[in-house]
C-alpha cells in the first residue's frame, strides 16, 4: 500500500518540474538518497509526461499532487500515477480516486476538513500549509478528537524543524520540497538532491528512535 511506503520512508518529495527531461535524472538521485516516493505537482504542463516517465521504475512510488480538477485527476491516472495529493478537500475527487482504487490524501487545515475526510473513509490527510495553519502544535491539537486519522504535514517543513512534526504519533510523514527544490533541479545539481535525501533519511531514523525511546 501506498501508505505503508510513504510511512517507512518517512518524507515525501514535493517536486515541480519545468520539463520532463529532469525526471529521470532526479529519481535515480531521490533512490541513491533512500528515496522511493516523489509527489510531482501538476503546476506545470510537464507534470503528466514527467509521472509518466517515473512510472516506469518499479523502485518508485510516484504520486500526483496539486489536482485540483477531474481532468487533472485524469491526467494523473492515466499517466500511471498511484496515488492522489489535493491541496484542498474535494469530495469530487476524493470520491474519483476511491472508484479508481487509487489513494488520495486530500489536503485539511480544520476539523471541519478532517470529518468530512473521515465521512469518506479517509484514514490519511495533507495537512497543509502546514506552517501558517499552526504547525506541530495544530497537528497535536487536532490528533485529540480525531485520533484514528494520520497526517502528512506539508508546507513550510523542512529540515529544521521536520522533527518536531515527526515526533508526533499522530504523523505518516512529512512533506517538502528542500531536498528538490526548483533551483536544484535547474541547475542538474543531483548530487545535491542525492546528499539532502540522505540526510531526511537519516533524521526521519533519528527522529523515530527519539520518540521510542521516550515512550
Amino acid at each position: 500500500m501506498a501508505a505503508t511506503l510513504i510511512e517507512s520512508t518517512g518524507v515525501v518529495p514535493v517536486v515541480v518540474l519545468e520539463s520532463a527531461s529532469q525526471a529521470a535524472p532526479l529519481s535515480k538521485a531521490l533512490l541513491a538518497g533512500g528515496i522511493p516516493v516523489i509527489e510531482v505537482t501538476f503546476r506545470t504542463a510537464a507534470a503528466a509526461e514527467s509521472i509518466s516517465i517515473l512510472a516506469e521504475d518499479a523502485r518508485l512510488l510516484i504520486g500526483a499532487g496539486t489536482v485540483l480538477t477531474e481532468r487533472q485527476l485524469d491526467a494523473a491516472l492515466e499517466a500511471g500515477a498511484r496515488f492522489i495529493v489535493t491541496p484542498g478537500f474535494s469530495a469530487r475527487i476524493v470520491r474519483g480516486c476511491q472508484a479508481a482504487g487509487v489513494p488520495v490524501y486530500p489536503g485539511v487545515a480544520t476539523g471541519t476538513e478532517i470529518q468530512l475526510a473521515l465521512e469518506e473513509g479517509l484514514e490519511v490527510v495533507k495537512f497543509f500549509p502546514a506552517g501558517t495553519s499552526g504547525g506541530p502544535a495544530a497537528v497535536k491539537a487536532l490528533s485529540a478528537p480525531f485520533s484514528m486519522m494520520r497526517f502528512i504535514p506539508t508546507g513550510g517543513v523542512g529540515q529544521a524543524n521536520m522533527d518536531d512534526y515527526l515526533r508526533l504519533p499522530s504523523v505518516l510523514a512529512v512533506g517538502g520540497s528542500w531536498m528538490v527544490s526548483p533551483e536544484l533541479v535547474a541547475a542538474g545539481a543531483y548530487d545535491e538532491v542525492t546528499a539532502l535525501s540522505t540526510a531526511a533519511v537519516e533524521q526521519v531514523t533519528h527522529s523515530r528512535r527519539r520518540v521510542k525511546e521516550d515512550s
